[in-house]
């Protein structure tokens, strides 16, 4: 949309703040006006150049022009205006600089005077919606008021064939009180409808679309499209519906037109009558030729159809008179035999219903196929209440479509609903009940002066509404094309300003095809039903937007209550059901299928619908009733925090390890859980802000493809140590806080040489000790399988210490995976030798029976520290790393005392104070060693080796626990180092 040009927009603006591009304002935008009359001499004296410059900026706003575009003189000479620093730095007090220039201009729209265009957004979700729209649009030819903007076309679509050819017909089937109870059952269901769509429409600026848009922006675009499809099928049937309506009448008023034979039904009411109705192949062969020709008219644009329009309510205003004055200068028998007048014995015995049998074309018919009651004659009247949206699909040719669209519906709606419950008590009053169902244009036989009349203002009254109806839905076809969410309906999208000529054809093809049945009868419950389905999703919007009341859910139209949106819903589905069940579920059906195509092979987007705010508002209350107290056991889940960012470096566009996923997936039972990934920049955070999004939005879009159901996170911290503490610290709310740090061993650290590793390494599992965070350290990540590869052989835990049960549940969960659901599991106690191992065995066996585990128990018995000091003798087949890292260590060691004794200090390591015990040191040594051993000879062909994470020991270097890490995973292929908290994630009770 075309808001204006700028003069000499090609030139630049010396003066701008930043690279920004803004849109044209025009002459009379409020703000404009209020900048233009803001007194350039309110800055401050001390600087000469910031008064010039706003002067420059007035002058220039007071050439804006009025008119079709909009034109802002900016023939601005370089140098004419001081630069940035001039007029904005230090010394320029502007008021302007004061409350952020920069900002007001931004939300202004103001265009760059570089001259560059901002690309139009493709579709809504790329940034149409916005809560505010600044400046005014091209104006349009013609902008439509109230009244011929939403009243007339609403009218126009609500009185149409079914009162003329039906009313009467339907009041001596069900009677004078029965009918009153259809027409105010109907009106309540419209008119509660139009009250949500009321409050829907004044709550922002309404674009192509109709009820589709309000749908979609409400209720999500799945729900939008299947609904907006549901409707325009509704508006295409009900074109049909129309035509065959018009062409009913034409062959009533001229029977010599007829091809073929008229059908001849004895009617059995209180006599026998002969009833002549047209064939059902003229009304084929009539209805495909008007339909054709409607088309035509349609091809030739919107703008001779909206001034055709009006003309064909005439025509039914004054048929309407026609009508009136006729039922009050009617008498006994005139103008036909059965009418009796306004009478009170007639309206009397009209009081009660008569349903009977009808033929398929209701012709009565003691032995017809067809019988009538309340339910199905609510599915033959609804019909006549629809069309509350026309004035809604005109939203773009209205002067204030917040103003005349509550009150131009919700007027139309009542004035025809009282139209019609006087009508009922009328024509119930008029004639008796033979003449009431046997004469099904009554309304052409009693009207004054002469019934012709009558059959052109139906005639015209029809074919009206069916040219709205093929003019409509190919336009709201084409808006759901154009949003881009189905790739299949591409073929019907078009330009702005364009004619929707393939979503035409594809409307006249489906027109044609209900043209073909014939039956009006049979065509108007299909109407009906895409017609309560949109009432129901108008009702639905509102009653979500209503109950959430969210901040953005400001409608101008304050007449509203969500009762009242899901009463009408609820009156909604009650008519579809009571019309035929059958039906429902069909279009349900069809609507749900539709709903499943979308959810998947929709393109994702997100245009702030109410399911949003309600998660939101759901995941709150939630956030809330968890509550900051202790998780039960039996509701704990993991939550893992995957540190992504590896020991070393990955390719350039690959944000995370792609096996760490894999191993989140392995955490979650049936993928019910959350991952929360995050990755540490090193630097500093307004430095690299914009980076940080650009990694956070790529880690989220690698964790989408690994289909890990889990959030990205991106931090800028001076470094690694400082950023995890920060995050360990802060992550997540309340109970719903990441439990679980998961990262990669760092065994390329001595092969790499990175000697600030170790300290790294030891300060991150010491962080989430204090933090209370259990820790899941993965050794041989990149073996990790995939849900591809599956695995055979043990899952092997080496239980040393109480965590709480969680490696007993790490087990469990790996289990419930495809890759590891043939595997068994081993738990092996480590023991001394001179304990009790028989008792260790049969207690874990009792133990894990009562977690209803499934486990075979392995007691292995090592000798102690002080045994082997004695024994002196070690047979391990880690024994020749077991002596390099004692090389190692002493080597380390003899440095640090070095550098001790020449600095005068006491033993430092990582800038720390340490204290080292070297029988200690070796004592660590040799118990990793002995668990090293055992590991390889007990699980080497095991899928997957879990054991406890020793923790690091206080005061000892770094460097020494990087030693005794490595030699523990010496040889072993795949191994999780796991370490519970002080939290039990097991329970045994119920």
């Amino acid at each position: 949309m075309d808001n204006g040009d700028i003069e000499s927009a090609d030139e630049e603006f010396p003066g701008r703040i930043s690279g920004r591009k803004y849109r044209p304002v025009v002459a009379n935008d409020r703000a404009v006006l209020q900048m233009s009359s803001m007194d350039p001499g309110s800055s401050s004296s001390s600087s000469a150049t910031a008064p010039a410059t706003f002067s420059n900026h007035q002058a220039s706003l007071k050439k804006i022009k009025a008119g079709t575009q909009a034109t802002v003189d900016t023939d601005l000479k370089e140098g004419s205006l001081p630069t940035h620093e001039q007029a904005n730095g230090p010394q320029g007090d502007s008021k302007l600089e004061l409350f952020g220039f920069d900002s007001l201009v931004n939300i202004l729209g103001l265009r760059s005077m570089t001259g560059e265009q901002i690309p139009a957004p493709s579709s809504p979700r790329d940034g149409e919606d916005v809560a505010i729209t600044i400046g005014q649009p091209k104006p349009a030819d013609l902008k439509l008021g109230t009244l011929m903007g939403v009243f007339v076309p609403c009218l126009q679509s609500i009185l149409g064939i079914i009162y003329y050819i039906r009313f009467s017909w339907i009041v001596g089937m069900a009677g004078i009180g029965e009918s009153l109870l259809l027409v105010s059952f109907c009106g309540l269901c419209t008119f509660l409808t139009g009250i949500s769509l009321s409050a829907i429409a004044t709550n922002g600026a309404m674009k192509g679309g109709g009820p589709y848009y309000l749908i979609g922006r409400a209720l999500g675009p799945e729900v939008g499209v299947s609904i907006g499809l549901c409707f325009f099928l509704g508006n295409a049937v009900a074109g049909a519906l129309y035509v065959l309506g018009a062409v009913e009448t034409f062959m009533k008023a001229v029977p010599a037109a007829g091809i073929f034979r008229e059908t001849i039904t004895n009617v059995n009411v209180t006599a026998v009558e002969r009833v002549e109705s047209p064939s059902l192949h003229d009304l084929q062969i009539y209805g495909i030729v008007v339909t054709i020709v409607l088309c035509f008219i349609v091809f030739g644009g919107v703008r001779m159809i909206n001034r055709v329009a009006p003309a064909f309510l005439v025509p039914v205003l004054f048929s309407l008179f026609c009508i009136f004055i006729g039922i009050f200068l009617a008498r006994k028998d005139k103008p036909a035999l059965g009418v009796t007048g306004l009478s009170l014995e007639t309206f009397k015995e009209n009081w009660s219903p008569g349903y009977q049998n009808t033929n398929d074309a209701g012709v009565p018919d003691p032995e017809g196929s067809v019988y009538w009651n309340f339910n199905a004659l609510v599915g033959l009247f609804f019909p006549a209440v629809t069309g509350i949206m026309a004035g809604s699909n005109r939203s773009a040719s209205l002067k204030d479509t917040q103003r005349s669209i509550p009150v131009g519906t919700l007027a139309a709606t009542l004035t025809t609903t009282v139209l019609y419950l006087v009508s009922v008590l009328l024509f119930g009053a008029l004639a008796t009940r033979k003449k009431l169902l046997a004469d099904r244009l009554l309304t052409a036989t009693v009207a004054w002066p002469f019934p012709a009349i009558i059959y052109i203002g139906i005639i015209l009254s029809t074919l009206g509404a069916a040219l709205q109806s093929l003019t409509g839905a190919p336009r709201l076809l084409a808006a759901i094309a154009n949003d881009d969410i189905l790739p299949i309906l591409n073929y019907f999208k078009v330009a702005d300003g364009s004619e929707p000529h393939i979503a035409t054809l594809f409307t006249a093809f489906i027109c044609i095809g209900c043209v073909v049945i014939g039956n009006l009868d049979l065509i108007t419950p299909t109407v009906t039903m895409f017609f309560l389905l949109c009432y129901a999703g108008v009702n639905l919007s509102c009653f979500l937007l209503d109950l959430l009341d969210a901040p953005s859910w400001r409608p101008r139209w304050k007449f509203h209550h969500w009762s009242l949106s899901l009463l009408g819903a609820s009156l909604s589905i009650v008519i579809m059901f009571l019309i035929s069940w059958s039906f429902t579920i069909v279009s349900l059906a069809l609507a749900s299928l539709i709903y499943y195509y979308v959810s998947i092979k929709g393109k994702a987007g997100d245009w702030g619908d109410g399911f949003k705010s309600a998660y939101f508002q759901l995941a709150l209350r939630s956030l809330r009733s968890l509550g900051a107290n202790q998780v039960h056991p039996k509701n704990w889940y993991p939550i893992p925090l995957v540190f992504c960012r590896p020991w070393g470096k990955l390719p350039e566009n690959v944000p995370c390890h792609p096996k760490l996923a894999d191993f989140a997936n392995c955490m979650k039972k049936k993928g019910r859980g959350m991952s929360i990934f995050f990755s540490i920049l090193d630097g500093d955070y307004h430095e690299l802000a914009e980076d940080a999004k650009a990694a956070c939005k790529q880690l989220g879009a690698y964790i989408d493809y690994k289909r890990c159901e889990g959030v990205a996170e991106i931090v800028v911290a001076p470094n690694m140590s400082e950023g995890f503490r920060g995050i360990v610290q802060t992550m997540g709310l309340g109970n719903l806080k990441p439990n679980i740090v998961v990262m990669r061993y760092p065994e390329i650290w001595r092969r790499e040489n990175l000697t600030e590793i170790p300290a790294t390494f030891v300060g991150i599992i010491n962080d989430c000790i204090v933090a209370n965070k259990a820790v899941v350290i993965v050794k041989g990540l990149d073996e990790w399988p995939n849900e591809y590869q599956r695995q055979y052989g043990t899952i092997d835990l080496y239980w040393i210490v109480r965590d709480g049960g969680l490696m007993l549940l790490l087990s469990q969960l790996l289990l419930t995976k495809e890759t590891f659901e043939s595997c068994k599991i081993q738990v092996f106690c480590i023991a001394e030798e001179d304990s009790d191992a028989e008792g260790l065995k049969a207690d874990v066996k009792k133990f894990l029976y009562d977690l209803r585990m499934q486990a075979e128990v392995i007691v292995v018995t090592m000798k102690s520290w002080d045994a082997q000091v004695e024994s002196g003798s070690q047979q391990d087949e880690s024994l020749d790393a077991f002596t390099a890292a004692q090389h190692r260590i002493t080597r380390y060691l003899s440095e640090m005392k070095e550098a001790s004794e020449r600095e005068g200090t006491s033993l430092m390591a990582d800038g720390k104070a340490v204290v080292v015990n070297e029988q200690q040191v070796e004592k660590f040594l040799y118990t990793t060693l002995k668990l090293n051993s055992t590991i390889l000879r007990y699980s080497r062909m095991a899928a997957v080796v879990l054991v406890s994470l020793p923790p690091p020991p206080v005061n000892h270097p770094a460097y020494f626990y990087m030693e005794y890490m490595d030699l523990l995973v010496e040889n072993v292929q795949r191994l999780l180092m796991v370490r519970g908290y002080r939290k039990d994630v097991v329970t045994l009770f119920t």
